[in-house]
């Protein structure tokens, strides 16, 4: 999450004998002297996607076609990229350097143009009437699902990249990351300033770089479940203290229907501690049925609720809901407590009680 990515856009105010409205390009010397200025960056990735952002290219292998995203990347996008080698190998530095007509593939690309159980490695698909060869298949890492963008992706060494579809060194956008120990959002306006002066851009023009900060969106994310948390921890409190309360007037009427029982035990030498801890054991008991009962319809209603992504198949960043063990437990000690507590008045109510007075209630 400690990455930024950035693209060139239109400048917005005249600079140096520029007009407004300038277009421009980020190239490869923009991410060599990025590496060179900011040894806090740990990766500087150039990227480029045949047919612009979101655009598709028919890909074909023999008479089976699809349209797929094609990248061109560099080795290093697989560690800011949480990408599982499924089959293969990913993109490598050789790759790069001797612009190798290679691809690595998406599933959903596998699917597409290959038999099923065939194998893919070594095979060659045409992109734009240029054939490459499969060298690996990748699908999202577990903790991020495959959503269907990421299935149908190609990626291609940058280099040849540049090279098969007349791009040159243009890179379309960067993939920077920051080392772990410095936030990105720390160093991005650094970053933004050295983009800025590297192509004749007004310092103060923030319209001609665009750029999206991973971590500041995760850190909003981050902030608007910490507030949904607290929101439903709030919530559940209400609940949880009306049900002690419920179970509380219930426990109340229990002892006040029983109270020549209660008279009868008091005269026959049951202590105080005894019919206390009667009246707390039915609390409990109480507390804990309606509890779990609510924690059966939960696992019940999480079950349904895996089986249906199941059926739809994989939604990304939603998938296998689940509640811990150690939430169980958690949930079960608070069932005690709260049964204890709602017990505590009734129970001292009752252990007040005379058995003289007790015993002349009809």
């Amino acid at each position: 999450t400690n990455t930024i990515f950035m693209w060139t856009q239109r400048t917005s105010i005249p600079y140096q004998g520029f007009t407004k409205g300038r277009s421009f390009n980020f190239r490869q010397s923009d991410v060599a002297l990025l590496k060179e200025k900011f040894p806090e960056l740990r990766f500087v990735s150039p990227r480029n996607q045949l047919g612009g952002f979101r655009g598709s290219n028919n890909v074909t292998r023999g008479d089976k076609t699809g349209a797929f995203n094609i990248y061109g990347d560099n080795p290093e996008y697989i560690n800011q990229e949480p990408l599982d080698v499924i089959q293969g190998r990913f993109l490598s530095y050789s790759d790069l350097q001797d612009e190798r007509k290679v691809a690595v593939v998406g599933t959903d690309v596998i699917k597409s143009l290959f038999d099923l159980g065939e194998d893919p490695i070594g095979s060659y698909i045409k992109i734009n009437g240029i054939n490459f060869m499969v060298i690996g298949v990748v699908k999202k890492s577990n903790s991020q699902g495959d959503n269907q963008e990421d299935a149908n992706t190609i990626y291609i060494p940058f280099s040849t990249f540049g090279k098969a579809f007349n791009f040159g060194d243009i890179v379309g956008w960067m993939a920077i990351t920051a080392v772990d120990e410095i936030p990105i959002t720390q160093i991005k306006p650094q970053i933004m300033k050295e983009m800025r002066l590297a192509h004749k851009v007004h310092p103060d023009d923030e319209r001609a770089i665009g750029h999206f900060d991973l971590a500041e969106q995760f850190e909003k994310i981050t902030g608007l479940f910490a507030i949904l948390s607290f929101v439903g921890y709030f919530v559940g409190a209400l609940v949880l203290m009306s049900g002690v309360i419920g179970i509380s007037n219930i426990m109340l009427i229990v002892v006040k229907e029983r109270t020549k029982e209660i008279g009868i035990r008091r005269a026959l030498g049951a202590t105080p501690r005894e019919i206390r801890g009667q009246v707390l054991q039915e609390s409990m008991f109480l507390t804990l049925i309606s509890g779990m009962a609510g924690i059966s319809f939960a696992a019940g209603l999480i079950w349904v609720m895996n089986t249906l992504l199941d059926a739809a198949g994989s939604v990304e960043n939603f998938a296998n809901p689940s509640v811990s063990v150690g939430v169980i437990f958690i949930a079960l000690a608070i069932l005690v407590l709260s049964g204890l507590l709602a017990g505590m008045i009734p129970a001292t109510r009752a252990t007040q009680m005379k058995p003289v007075d007790a015993l002349r209630v009809d």
